[in-house]
């Protein structure tokens, strides 16, 4: 064992976190008798050897070691050495992925390269694995085989020969996810592949067995699901639901492995999950293990305690991937899901219904007042869920607004959340009942702002229920006149400076114009601009304002200058004397700048037709939003669209992020006549199921509201017409 392993030059490579030369400690801290040990020791190879998946130099070295390693039968945990030679040569740079590497990339792409032919060229290990006595290891080698190893077929074979002979459950279903893997990476067996995932689907097979062969399906070869998938996958589901609850399979193997080790014959007793649901007691504390691997375990043995199938919930999302555009089946599937007297079942269904709606345009309704319904749940973790989802959904979380409500008035101790560190922020229901315009959350947000510290986003929770907050315009004023101009103000007053700016509450424009003139050094930039947004959104009311907002304009080609003018043009109408303060505003150095000063022309409209020559200039500018800015300005004050419509239109396809921004223009515009250039772009978005915003791997929590207020403009284009937009 580690034959040859002190003749590597360990210190003239580097890892993560310096020089190599701890390696060898850590490779045979991988053979350790000691558990501790092992866990500390892979924990420091995904840390620093393989750390967030980086290939070095000393990784490459490694390679060899963990083979000897994996093969040898009397070392424990070896399930984890096979994930992580898995890790480290599985990954492919397809030709895409080649064609984007900069020069300082070249050497880690090497490494790739040299890793995936290394483990691959030893991959056949992992043949031996595959009836290995150890189930972590039987459990990690299938998908090792399948994307590792470079004889497809004959693996496929090895997985349809050991399925029948398998004992373990768990391991069962790996063998069926890497029979999916397979079919993905080499697409002349996806045939073939599907044609004995389609048997497993069929046949009389477990139900967690038939389940993850349709989640393999739907991955490799959608088209061969059958056709009443849904009918299929909620029956098995009930059959789940019948199944008493399995102890933990990780939580097994390691009992087993701990007999084993000991020498008892008997693996320890597995303890009785909690259960679920008021008046559970609640389970006993048990430290982690100080390693990352150790918590990560952790948190998924208390993400799976007590459920029937925990394995679940990862199937029935890799289905919702495969059936990908299938809208109405993926609703079907999440409404039978949500209908479950499983809460667990429930928690996932709710969870995987935020996905579906980030992603997709639907007609979600009835899902949604589902996902409502949950709030009610006696879970914690299910009404909790429940509500985070609702409070990303803004106007789409109208159908559970009545439910909302009533967990609101039901729960005054929820109005507000406190944190460890950091002001305190809206409850996650209130937020949600704000967010839908409904004004039974006044009264939560009345309550807020009588509290020592006001929560942090009770401003934009105001500016979501329009005419229904104007009750909070005296506590948001009363509250702003008390703000201490210290260092602190900006946190203090940023949230009742943006509640009077959505209720355009010109009486508080005296204690709105004290912070402007009173800012502290400290973050003072950032509380003028939300100062000067409250007087402009005033207009005539701040006129009290007027002799600041002019000696702030006296400093052209500043932010605040800029800003100034723009109020100052709110409250009085006097274009005269903010238009060269706008004009200047075009040259400052910083794009943000401009784009500002490019807007505020365009609210002037005709009366700023002097700066169109300078607004035609940005029209080629580098910077896609300067254009875009600047094209919306010269058309709000010309009225031409022969040479704003084609940067607009070029800009929507270039970066869907500014498709919003156009679509606004282009209702105002209000001809976006049959057959137009403009009216095509606007049509193709409505007919799209795919939300315009949507990415694979991270998500914003204003996204949907983002698409949704697309569609709206997208509609309004056309002048009240919906087009072919599927839903409205």
């Amino acid at each position: 064992m580690f034959a040859g392993i002190d003749e590597v030059d360990w210190a003239s490579m580097e890892h993560a976190y310096g020089p190599a030369d701890d390696v060898p400690a850590l490779l045979r801290g991988l053979a350790s008798a000691d558990p501790a040990e092992r866990e500390s020791a892979l924990d420091g190879m995904y840390g620093a050897v393989h750390h967030q998946g980086d290939v070095y130099d000393c990784t490459l070295a490694c390679i060899p070691f963990l083979l000897e390693l994996v093969v040898d039968p009397g070392i424990p945990d070896r399930g984890g050495i096979v994930e992580l030679l898995t890790s480290i040569g599985g990954i492919d740079l397809d030709e895409d992925d080649e064609d984007e590497i900069d020069e300082d990339e070249i050497e880690g792409a090497a490494n790739y390269a040299m890793a995936a032919a290394a483990v691959t060229a030893g991959a056949g290990v992992f043949f031996e694995l595959i009836a290995d006595e150890d189930p972590g290891v039987r459990l990690a080698a299938p998908l090792a085989l399948a994307t590792l190893h470079n004889r497809p077929v004959r693996v496929l074979a090895l997985l349809r020969e050991r399925l029948p002979v398998e004992p373990d459950d768990e391991v069962r279903l790996a063998l069926v996810e890497a029979a999916g893997r397979l079919a993905l990476r080499h697409r002349p067996l996806a045939g073939q592949a599907a044609d004995w995932l389609s048997r497993l689907a069929a046949e009389a097979y477990p139900p967690g067995l038939r389940l993850a062969a349709l989640a393999q399906l739907a991955r490799c070869a959608p088209d061969a699901l059958p056709g009443d998938v849904v009918r299929v996958v909620s029956g098995l589901l009930r059959e789940l639901r019948s199944t008493p609850a399995a102890p933990d399979p990780a939580a097994v193997r390691a009992g087993t492995a701990a007999s084993r080790e000991t020498g008892t014959g008997e693996p320890a007793a597995a303890e009785p999950p909690p259960p679920v649901g008021p008046g559970a007691e609640p389970p006993v504390e048990r430290l982690p293990a100080p390693t990352l691997v150790g918590r990560v375990r952790a948190l998924s043995a208390a993400g799976t305690t007590g459920r029937r199938a925990p394995w679940a919930a990862d199937l029935l999302r890799t289905l919702h991937v495969g059936l990908d555009d299938r809208v109405e089946d993926r609703i079907a599937l999440l409404m039978d899901q949500l209908r479950s007297p499983d809460p667990w079942q429930r928690i996932d269904a709710v969870r995987m219904t935020s996905g579906l709606i980030r992603a997709w345009r639907g007609p979600y309704d009835e899902l949604v007042g589902l996902v409502g319904a949950q709030l009610a749940a006696a879970e914690p973790k299910l009404s909790d869920a429940a509500s985070h989802v609702l409070e990303e959904l803004f106007g789409l979380a109208a159908p559970a607004a009545d439910a909302l409500a009533e967990r609101v008035a039901a729960d005054p101790g929820a109005w507000v959340k406190e944190w460890a560190s950091g002001p305190p922020g809206l409850g996650s229901t209130v937020k949600a009942l704000a967010r839908v315009g409904d004004a039974r959350a006044v009264p939560a947000l009345a309550a807020a702002l009588e509290r020592p510290e006001v929560p942090h986003d009770v401003g934009f929770a105001i500016g979501c229920l329009g005419a229904a907050a104007d009750p909070l315009a005296g506590a948001l004023r009363r509250r702003l006149g008390e703000v201490g101009l210290d260092e602190g103000a900006y946190d203090r007053a940023s949230p009742l400076l943006a509640g009077l700016t959505a209720l355009r509450a010109g009486e508080a424009a005296p204690e709105v114009l004290r912070v402007l003139r009173g800012a502290p050094e400290y973050r003072g930039e950032w509380l003028r601009t939300a100062a000067l947004r409250a007087l402009r959104s005033f207009g005539p009311a701040a006129r009290c304002a007027v002799p600041e907002l002019r000696a702030l304009t006296r400093r052209p080609g500043t932010v605040a200058a800029t800003e100034a003018a723009e109020a100052l043009w709110a409250v009085t109408g006097d274009a005269e004397a903010v238009l060269p303060v706008l004009v200047e505003g075009l040259g400052a150095g910083q794009a943000h700048d401009r784009r500002a000063a490019a807007s505020a022309l365009g609210a002037l409209g005709e009366r700023a037709a002097p700066a169109a020559p300078r607004l035609r200039a940005l029209l080629w500018h580098d910077e896609l939003w300067l254009r875009v800015d600047a094209a919306i300005a010269l058309w709000e004050v010309t009225g031409g669209t022969a040479e704003t419509v084609p940067v607009l239109l070029a800009a929507w396809e270039r970066n869907r992020h500014v498709r919003v921004r156009v679509a606004g223009c282009l209702a105002r515009m209000g001809h976006a006549a049959a057959g137009s250039d403009a009216a095509q772009v606007l049509r193709a978005e409505l007919v799209s199921v795919r939300r315009h915003n949507a990415m694979d791997g991270g998500y914003g929590s204003h996204d949907t509201y983002e698409d949704e207020k697309l569609l709206a403009l997208c509609r309004q284009a056309f002048r009240g017409s919906t087009g072919k937009g599927p839903y409205t």
